[in-house]
C-alpha cells in the first residue's frame, strides 16, 4: 500500500484530478446520507433505501442511452417512485413493504431493458450497480453540491415536524401536520441522497452508506441532531478511508468505502455494549 503522504500527494496532482473529484463526491454524498440515514433508521425504514437505489437506475439508463445527465436522470426517476410510494403508501390494505418491492423491483427491470438496447452497455452497467471513481464531471459536482446544501436545508427546517410524524402518525394527523407532504418530503430526501452516491458507491452498495453511519451515530447518542452529525462525520471518514485504501490497495472503490463504515458500525456496536455492561 501506497503511504498517506503520496496519497495525499496524488490528491494534488493535477493528472490524477479525478481522484479529488471522487473524494469530495464521496465525503458530500456520505454526509447527506448520513442525515437522512438517520431518519430512515428512527422510522424503521430502511428498505426505502435499498428501493430508491434500485429505482433511479432506469433514469440513469434513460441518461445513458441518450448521453444525458447521470444525475439528473436518476434524480427524476428516484423522485417519481418516492412519491409514488408515498402516495400508495397511504393505502392501508396493503403493506408499505409491499409496495416498495413491487416498485423498486419493476423499476429496475426497466432500467435493465433500457440499458440493455445500448451498445457496450455492458461495462457502463457495472459502474452503474458498482460505483466508480473515474469521469466525474465537473457538473456533477456543481449538482452534488447544491443537492447535499438543498437537503441538508429541508431536513433543519422540516426537522421538528419530520420526527413529529416518526414518533407518532396518528397523532401528528391529529395536530394538522400534513403527514403524506412530510412523507413525499423524506422520500425525495431519500431518492436526492441515493442519487448523488451512486457515482463512487453504486446502486448495489448505497443502501450501506446510507444505514451504516445512521445505524453507528444511533448506537452512541439518542439526540437525533447529535446522531445526524455524527452520523455525517463516520459517513465522510469512511469515505476517506475506503477511498486511500481502494487506491493504495487497487481495490473496489465503493465496496471497500462500504466495508469502512460497516467496521465503523461494529466499533460503535462494541463501544455502547461495553458503555451499557
Amino acid at each position: 500500500m501506497i503511504g498517506i503522504t503520496q496519497f495525499f500527494a496524488d490528491l494534488a496532482n493535477p493528472q490524477l484530478s479525478f481522484l479529488a473529484k471522487a473524494l469530495l463526491v464521496a465525503v458530500l454524498s456520505s454526509v447527506t446520507c448520513g442525515a437522512v440515514g438517520c431518519h430512515v433508521i428512527i422510522r424503521g425504514m430502511s428498505f426505502i433505501g435499498d428501493a430508491v437505489a434500485h429505482a433511479v437506475f432506469p433514469g440513469i439508463a434513460i441518461a445513458f442511452v441518450f448521453s444525458g445527465s447521470l444525475l439528473l436522470g436518476g434524480a427524476v426517476a428516484g423522485i417519481i417512485v418516492a412519491v409514488l410510494v408515498a402516495v400508495l403508501a397511504q393505502n392501508q390494505k396493503v403493506r408499505e413493504d409491499a409496495i416498495i418491492g413491487i416498485l423498486f423491483a419493476a423499476s429496475f427491470a426497466v432500467g435493465v431493458v433500457i440499458i440493455s438496447r445500448a451498445q457496450g452497455y455492458t461495462g457502463s452497467l457495472m459502474s452503474f450497480m458498482f460505483g466508480s471513481i473515474t469521469g466525474i464531471p465537473n457538473s456533477d459536482l456543481l449538482w452534488v453540491g447544491i443537492v447535499t446544501i438543498g437537503v441538508l436545508a429541508v431536513l433543519a427546517l422540516f426537522h421538528k415536524k419530520l420526527v413529529a410524524v416518526a414518533l407518532d402518525r396518528e397523532m401528528a394527523q391529529a395536530k394538522g401536520l400534513r403527514v403524506l407532504a412530510l412523507d413525499i418530503l423524506l422520500y425525495v430526501a431519500v431518492a436526492c441522497a441515493v442519487v448523488i452516491s451512486v457515482r463512487t458507491i453504486g446502486n448495489v452498495l448505497v443502501l450501506a452508506l446510507l444505514i451504516a453511519p445512521a445505524a453507528a451515530a444511533r448506537l452512541l447518542t439518542n439526540d437525533l441532531p447529535t446522531m445526524m452529525v455524527v452520523a455525517g462525520v463516520i459517513g465522510a471518514v469512511s469515505s476517506f478511508v475506503g477511498l486511500y485504501v481502494s487506491w493504495s490497495a487497487d481495490l473496489p472503490t465503493g465496496a471497500t468505502i462500504v466495508l469502512v463504515a460497516t467496521a465503523a458500525f461494529l466499533a460503535a456496536l462494541t463501544v455502547s455494549r461495553i458503555h451499557r455492561a
